[in-house]
């Protein structure tokens, strides 16, 4: 194993948007087993602060690979195409309008029905996202394209809190 290694390599896997969690799971339980702290206590304080800092690098990999956003958004930023989203915002005028009625269809909703039927679409929309990723990343190898697509995600999970808090604000 390489500290420098990619995520992927790390893990052996494809690098690639589609993976199979139960593998991932197996293959972070099977790396932190090898590189536990405890494993180097006979070795003394400097393997297992060498242990410590595998330990790290495996839990950092494994929290970005089972994350589909965060898988997407390395994915692009190994192939050049930085997300950016801090300092590029541009959506198209579609997406906006989209997030416009959301943002209405939240501040209207006074019932749980309300919020079921706005939780839905938003679960809709982030379903079809990801599928739209999934297919830029894998198969079309559009970077570019992507990153537009993990912002819009990135949008859908702030907005999927927003939907969770409001109904949790009416169930008080």
């Amino acid at each position: 194993m390489n500290l420098q290694s990619t995520d992927f390599e790390l893990f052996g896997v494809p690098a690639r948007f589609a993976q199979d969690r139960a593998a991932l799971d197996a293959r972070w339980k099977e790396l932190q087993r090898e590189a536990h702290p405890d494993r180097f206590a006979a070795q003394g304080a400097a393997a297992q602060r060498v242990a410590m800092q595998w330990s790290v690098r495996i839990n950092e990999a494994y929290q970005r690979l089972k994350d589909p956003l965060k898988r997407a958004a390395y994915l692009c930023e190994l192939h050049g195409a930085p997300v950016n989203a801090e300092n590029n915002t541009a959506m198209p005028p579609a997406f906006l309008m989209q997030q416009m009625e959301w943002r209405e269809a939240l501040d209207d909703a006074s019932t749980e029905d309300a919020l079921d039927r706005l939780s839905s679409e938003v679960r809709n929309a982030e379903r079809e996202a990801l599928a739209a990723c999934g297919s830029l990343l894998d198969e079309q190898k559009d970077y570019g394209a992507a990153v537009a697509q993990v912002r819009a995600l990135m949008f859908i999970a702030r907005f999927s809190d927003d939907v969770q808090a409001r109904y949790e604000r009416l169930g008080q």
